[in-house]
């Protein structure tokens, strides 16, 4: 069955970074489009950035400039580099996995950024 398993959440200091990863199974890997959207408390989940086969990648505009998505095909596994991280970022973040209507999401890791 497809399993979407995120890891590297956790608690950082304002200024700090994260790199959350995204280990895909049971999928052809190489033709999703993988994405990572986040939820803060009491908001909607958000688009953060998506990476598409052929790797041409979309963020938000509140992480552009801070945040960089890739992928491994080699691993199956999508990366989001998060850097100069704001209190403004904390949330559950999902990995996405989209290829026409095949749509998937893993479970989520939380991500809290104070101080």
């Amino acid at each position: 069955q497809v399993q979407l398993v995120e890891s590297g959440g956790g608690l950082v200091q304002p200024g700090g970074s994260l790199r959350l990863s995204c280990a895909a199974s049971g999928i052809w890997f190489n033709i999703f489009t993988m994405g990572w959207y986040r939820q803060a408390p009491g908001n909607q989940r958000e688009l953060v950035a998506t990476i598409s086969s052929g790797r041409s990648t979309t963020y938000a505009d509140s992480v552009k400039g801070r945040f960089t998505i890739s992928r491994d095909s080699a691993k199956n596994t999508v990366y989001l580099q998060m850097n100069s991280l704001k209190p403004e970022d904390t949330g559950v973040y999902y990995c996405n996995a989209v290829f026409g209507a095949n749509d998937y999401w893993g479970q989520g890791t939380q991500v809290t950024v104070s101080s």
